[in-house]
């Protein structure tokens, strides 16, 4: 969507406001996170921009309600956040948008958090809090089975050597809950820690993980493609180092440009019209050797490498529909 097109769309008729529920933002990776462009960009455009701890949500009387904090960025400055007096808002009546950006493990506190926000009412919450929870990042990926490699989810460690075993030797296992390449590891039959490596993975046989086959194509890259409501709005190939098996950026990774190929629009035919259904607004896919290995639904990145690769800002376009999803209303 060109600029022209996306500002001859309806606009809100005053400034938003926006409440990012997210970890800590001075935490955030200011060079890297998807999350501080968003709230410069909707900053740029006199959107009031609020950052609310999840651990802060609660309801009261069939409200939500949160303790909320003001936000200004200056990147420039050596302290790049800057906070404004806490005060606490009712979402329905005071938060236009509300944008759940907190990273994994999807544990019992994401969990509350986000049936918290499902009880909003005139919030536009993103993504669809019911989706969020019905669909785990890992486990979605497996409604579009042909699409993967292969792969099986058992807590049972003679299983999982079994799958090795039918896949040549070596595998990939991750856990279900986490992010950004924690917890993955490649592993080999011959290795002597395999049975060590595989207990601590599945924490003596008492949690599922996710086995796929090694896909020797990770080597040129893992192609993370960003979609808005169902649709690519860019991608970028993270290409891992070389005493690496894995490819995320901040364990090394390096990126690249990532043209979209036909594997690629064959996987998007099917996830994008899923994602649109179920109110994913915001996903990163993630495609090795043209399979789809994961569907990221929290808080997809990528957009601040893209916008380097592409001279591109992706963080109009996502704000352009916000706003033009609240005009809509």
């Amino acid at each position: 969507m060109s600029s022209s097109q996306s500002n001859s769309r309806s606009k809100p008729g005053r400034p938003l406001k926006l409440a990012f529920v997210m970890d800590p933002v001075e935490k955030e990776p200011m060079a890297g996170s998807t999350t501080i462009v968003l709230m410069r960009e909707a900053e740029a455009r006199g959107h009031e921009v609020l950052y609310v701890d999840p651990a802060d949500l609660c309801v009261d009387n069939g409200h939500v309600r949160a303790e909320a904090v003001p936000i200004t960025l200056d990147l420039a400055s050596p302290t790049p956040v800057h906070r404004g007096a806490a005060r606490s808002v009712d979402f329905d009546s005071e938060i236009d948008v509300a944008f759940q950006r907190k990273d994994p493990p999807v544990d019992r506190d994401y969990i509350v958090a986000t049936q918290i926000l499902d009880v909003c009412r005139n919030t536009l919450v993103l993504n669809r809090p019911s989706s969020v929870i019905s669909f785990n990042e890992k486990l979605l990926a497996v409604r579009f089975a042909d699409l993967m490699p292969q792969t099986r989810v058992t807590r049972h460690i003679p299983e999982l050597r079994a799958f090795m075993r039918e896949h040549g030797g070596q595998m990939i296992v991750k856990p279900l809950d986490g992010k950004g390449g924690e917890g993955i590891f490649h592993v080999v039959e011959d290795d002597r820690n395999l049975v060590s490596i595989l207990e601590q993975s599945t924490q003596f046989g008492k949690r599922s993980v996710m086995a796929q086959e090694y896909l020797p194509a990770v080597r040129q890259g893992d192609k993370r493609i960003l979609l808005l409501e169902g649709e690519p709005i860019g991608a970028v190939l993270r290409v891992p180092a070389a005493h690496e098996s894995r490819a995320n950026l901040h364990v090394g990774g390096t990126p690249a440009r990532a043209p979209l190929d036909e594997n690629d629009r064959r996987i998007l035919a099917r996830v994008g019209p899923f994602a649109r259904e179920h109110g994913l607004f915001f996903v990163g896919i993630d495609v090795i050797g043209g399979r789809l290995t994961e569907i990221n639904v929290t808080s997809p990145t990528g957009v601040q490498e893209i916008n380097a690769l592409e001279n591109a800002r992706l963080e109009a376009r996502v704000i352009d529909r916000v706003e033009e999803l609240v005009a809509a209303r």
